[in-house]
C-alpha cells in the first residue's frame, strides 16, 4: 500500500471538490483548479476529507495511488494558502523592474531581458529577489525554474539567479604562481 497515497486529505473550510469521470474539480478563496482523473483510482469525498483508495494491485495502478493524492493535496494548498517561490539576483550591475505578469531584468547580457509569466502565475519583485506566487504548485515551480535559466549562478563569483534557499558550492579560483 502506497504511504502517501492511503493519508486522507483534510479539506478546509471554504474549499470544494468535485470529483467528476475524467477529471477533479477543487475551488477555493484563491480559484480553481481542474486535476485529470487518473486511471485505476477512486476518489471519495467523506464529511471533509478526500479518500484516494486504488480499484485493484496492478502496477499501474500502484504507481497512480500516490500520485493522484498528491496531486490533489496540492490542489487543496493551493485553492485555500497558494504557493510562493523566492529567487535571488546576485551581480554587479544586474537589475530587476516590474511586476504583476512580467518582469524586465538587466542580467550583464548586452539587451535586457523580459520575461512574461503565464496566465495564474504573479511575479513581484522587491530590490534583487523575485517572488513567484500562484496556486499551481506546477506552474509556479515551472516559472521559477525558467527564470533562473535565464542566468544561472556560477561557482566562482555566485553571479546569476538563485533559489533563495539554494546554496552554491563555490570555487577556488586560479592558485597563482610562487
Amino acid at each position: 500500500m502506497s504511504r502517501i497515497g492511503k493519508l486522507p486529505i483534510k479539506i478546509p473550510t471554504g474549499v470544494t471538490i468535485t470529483v467528476g469521470a475524467d477529471d477533479i474539480t477543487v475551488a477555493g478563496a484563491k480559484g480553481t483548479l481542474v486535476l485529470p482523473h487518473q486511471n485505476f483510482v477512486k476518489v471519495e469525498v467523506v464529511e471533509g476529507e478526500a479518500i484516494v483508495a486504488r480499484e485493484n494491485d496492478e502496477a499501474e495502478a500502484r504507481a497512480k495511488h500516490g500520485l493522484q493524492r498528491a496531486l490533489i493535496n496540492n490542489a487543496v494548498t493551493g485553492v485555500s494558502e497558494g504557493f510562493e517561490k523566492k529567487l535571488e539576483v546576485n551581480g554587479v550591475g544586474f537589475r530587476l523592474s516590474g511586476g504583476g505578469q512580467e518582469i524586465d531584468m538587466a542580467l550583464g547580457f548586452s539587451h535586457p531581458v523580459k520575461y512574461k509569466a503565464p496566465e495564474g502565475v504573479q511575479l513581484e519583485t522587491n530590490k534583487m529577489e523575485i517572488t513567484v506566487k500562484g496556486i499551481s504548485k506546477q506552474a509556479v515551480g515551472q516559472v521559477a525554474a525558467e527564470i533562473r535559466a535565464l542566468r544561472p549562478p556560477e561557482p566562482y563569483k555566485g553571479k546569476g539567479i538563485k533559489y533563495a534557499d539554494e546554496r552554491i558550492l563555490r570555487k577556488a579560483g586560479k592558485a597563482g604562481k610562487k
